[in-house]
């Protein structure tokens, strides 16, 4: 019978993504003026319009056709709640998370800095994936599993976790499966969860991470965010209100190559796998990748869709203490149109 790893040892087992975040963080620094952006991503094809706009310097082209030119920075973070406290420091200008890290932070500097949604990143369906076999439902979850999230409590993962569960068991025990959570990087939780022998039993994933772990027979979906909230935008892209006031010109710049980025996308699904192969060095299979990310289920768009579910309920169980009456409060209302709820 093989003896489960305690998680004190995992981050041995799997170097718990130290190596891939080195050099990402950045020192705290001075709100930037026009004609520099920083921007924070995290890992997954999620980020793609991210990458589409890195590769083809989409910024720089904008700022050039507004009459300036664009210092764009780039980095890596894991976790809406590292996100957050970039943003917070004044370390980034734009950063990419979760719905739920975005609420968190909107709820927190509301009337302050105003941190809201600039744009969405696209439409996904992300699965809570194990290896237990014994764990068919989120009931089944137990004292002996550990279910790796981005961030514990904040990640948007968590928030649909905590959504499920107050399914499962009424608004009062929205955070029973608190407890089992850990904060792992995608990469690392992954590769735990293939390999086994670890306490990480549970992995609520994104593309590419949950397919390349349902390619292992021992992995199986316990949950599909798609069949909890339906269609739904989870990763969006936020700023706080002094940039986007401070900085028009490269504001602009930055929501120009967005648009075009998700055109691209949406249009060449085989460019579009190249190019995240080329900008992350993401070890997959060409074709198993053009595989996921022709998903039907997935579009690529920067419009919101299906947030507010997750906002109101994050207000009912007291995670968040303002009530926004719609997406359009946790929005920057901008000139190009973004419809959604």
């Amino acid at each position: 019978m093989s003896r489960k790893i305690p998680f004190a040892r995992l981050a041995a087992t799997v170097g718990l993504g130290l190596s891939l975040l080195a050099g990402s963080l950045v020192a705290p620094a001075a709100a930037q003026a026009e004609g520099e952006i920083r921007i924070a991503e995290q890992f997954g094809i999620v980020y793609l319009l991210l990458n589409v706009v890195r590769d083809q310097h989409l910024i720089e082209k904008y700022g050039k056709q507004a009459g300036i030119d664009i210092k764009v920075d780039w980095t890596q973070l894991s976790g809406g709640a590292a996100v957050n406290d970039a943003l917070l420091s004044g370390s980034i200008d734009i950063a990419g998370a979760g719905v739920g890290p975005l609420l968190t932070i909107w709820d927190r500097t509301y009337g302050k800095q105003n941190v809201k949604a600039v744009a969405s990143l696209g439409n996904f369906p992300y699965y809570l994936v194990s290896n237990n076999p014994k764990v068919k439902t989120i009931a089944d979850f137990t004292e002996n599993d550990r279910i790796a999230v981005p961030a514990v409590g904040v990640s948007v993962q968590s928030r649909f976790l905590q959504y499920a569960a107050a399914k499962q068991w009424g608004d009062a025990a929205f955070n029973r499966l608190d407890k089992y959570t850990i904060a792992v990087p995608h990469p690392d939780a992954t590769a735990a969860l293939i390999a086994g022998g670890t306490e990480l039993t549970g992995h609520f994933s994104n593309p590419p991470f949950q397919d390349q772990a349902l390619s292992n027979p021992n992995v199986h979906v316990v949950l599909n965010t798609y069949d909890l909230l339906g269609p739904n935008s989870p990763t969006v892209l936020f700023a706080t209100e002094k940039f986007r006031n401070d900085n028009p010109k490269t504001y602009a710049a930055f929501v120009d190559a967005l648009t075009e980025a998700a055109q691209f996308v949406q249009n060449d699904k085989g460019a579009a796998a190249d190019t995240y192969i080329r900008v992350t060095k993401a070890r997959i299979d060409r074709a198993e990748l053009l595989k996921i990310i022709d998903n039907p289920q997935f579009e690529f768009s920067i419009t919101p869709k299906n947030t507010y579910p997750l906002a109101e309920f994050l207000h009912r169980v007291g995670a968040i203490k303002h009530k926004p009456e719609s997406w359009k409060d946790y929005f920057f209302q901008d000139a190009k149109p973004l419809q959604g709820s």
